[in-house]
C-alpha cells in the first residue's frame, strides 16, 4: 500500500477509535469478554451432526467407526460450550451484578446437554417421520433432513430449549436466531415443544418464549404465536405466561396468528388461515376465516 493511502487509512482509524469515548450504549469494550457467536454456532453444528451422523458423515460408518465419529465432535463441542456458557455466565453476573457461578457449572451444563442426546435423537426422529408422513410432496426421509427448514429449525430448538432449561444466558438465544436467519422460522428457545412436531413450509413462523404445544401438531407458514402488546415492565411481561397453548393434534393452517398467554386451542382443533384468535377454542372446533371476522 502506498505511504499516503497507509496514511489516510491510519487516520481514519483513529477517528474510529476515537468514537469509542462517546460512552453509548454500543460502545463498551468490556464486551470483549461476551460469547463468541461463532464459536456457539461452531459447536451447535458439531451437536446437529452427531444427531445425523449418517447424514453429515463424510465416508462410510459402522459399529467399529461409529464411536470416534461421534467423539470428533462431541470433544469440540464440549470444549468450546463450556468456555462460552463461562463467558456467557460471567458477564451476566457483571451486567446485573448477580451471585457470581460455580465455577464448574458450565462444565456440568454442558455435560448433562450432551447426555441428553439419545433423548433428543429420539424426539428428533418422530419430528422427522411427522414431516415425511405430514407432507405428500415429500420423496424419503432423506430429503426432509437434508432440506427441510422446519427440520433445522426444530434440531437447533431441541438443543437450545436445553440450555435454556438449564438458565443459560445468551447461548440459546444466539443458536435460535441462527436458525431463525437460515429457515425463516422463529422459535424462542424458552418454547415448549412436545413430539412429532411439523412446520410446513415455514416461512414467517414465530413461537413465542411460554408457548406450550403438545404432541403431533402441525403448523403452516406465516403462524404466529404470540404475545398481547404490554409495554416493557407491564402485567405478565416476564415470568408470567405470555403466548398460547396448543394441544395435541392440533393444525393450524397459514398466515393464523394466535395470541395470549390465557389462549388454549383445545385438543383435535383445526385453525383456518387467516385467524385471529386471543381466545380459547374447545376440543374439536373448526375455526375459519369469514371476512374479517373468526
Amino acid at each position: 500500500m502506498p505511504k499516503e493511502k497507509r496514511e489516510d487509512l491510519e487516520a481514519v482509524i483513529g477517528e474510529v477509535a476515537a468514537s469509542y469515548e462517546a460512552g453509548r450504549l454500543i460502545d463498551s469494550l468490556s464486551t470483549a469478554q461476551l460469547p463468541s457467536k461463532r464459536q456457539v454456532i461452531e459447536a451447535l453444528n458439531h451437536l446437529k451432526a452427531v444427531m445425523y451422523l449418517g447424514y453429515y458423515a463424510t465416508g462410510p460408518l459402522d459399529s467399529g467407526r461409529l464411536h470416534y465419529a461421534i467423539a470428533s465432535h462431541f470433544y469440540p463441542a464440549h470444549d468450546i460450550l463450556v468456555e462460552q456458557i463461562r463467558r456467557a455466565a460471567n458477564y451476566e453476573g457483571f451486567r446485573t451484578a448477580g451471585v457470581p457461578r460455580d465455577r464448574d457449572w458450565p462444565a456440568q451444563v454442558t455435560l448433562a446437554l450432551l447426555r441428553r442426546i439419545p433423548a433428543l435423537r429420539a424426539k428428533l426422529s418422530k419430528d422427522v417421520l411427522a414431516a415425511f408422513q405430514g407432507d405428500p410432496a415429500a420423496n424419503s426421509v432423506e430429503e426432509v433432513i437434508f432440506s427441510y427448514p422446519s427440520i433445522e429449525a426444530i434440531t437447533v430448538h431441541r438443543i437450545a430449549h436445553e440450555l435454556y432449561r438449564e438458565g443459560v444466558p445468551m447461548l440459546p438465544r444466539i443458536m435460535s436466531e441462527h436458525a431463525h436467519a437460515i429457515s425463516g422460522i422463529d422459535i424462542h428457545p424458552g418454547a415448549t415443544i412436545g413430539e412429532s412436531f411439523f412446520i410446513d413450509h415455514g416461512t414467517g413462523v414465530v413461537i413465542g418464549e411460554t408457548s406450550v404445544i403438545g404432541n403431533e401438531v402441525k403448523i403452516y407458514q406465516g403462524v404466529t404465536l404470540g404475545a398481547l402488546s404490554l409495554a416493557r415492565g407491564g402485567r405478565g411481561e416476564k415470568g408470567g405466561k405470555r403466548h398460547p397453548t396448543i394441544e395435541d393434534g392440533v393444525t393450524i393452517y397459514a398466515g393464523a396468528t394466535i395470541l395470549g398467554g390465557q389462549t388454549v386451542i383445545g385438543a383435535g382443533s383445526i385453525i383456518g388461515g387467516n385467524v385471529w384468535l386471543v381466545e380459547s377454542v374447545p376440543p374439536g372446533s373448526r375455526i375459519h376465516y369469514e371476512g374479517g371476522h373468526s
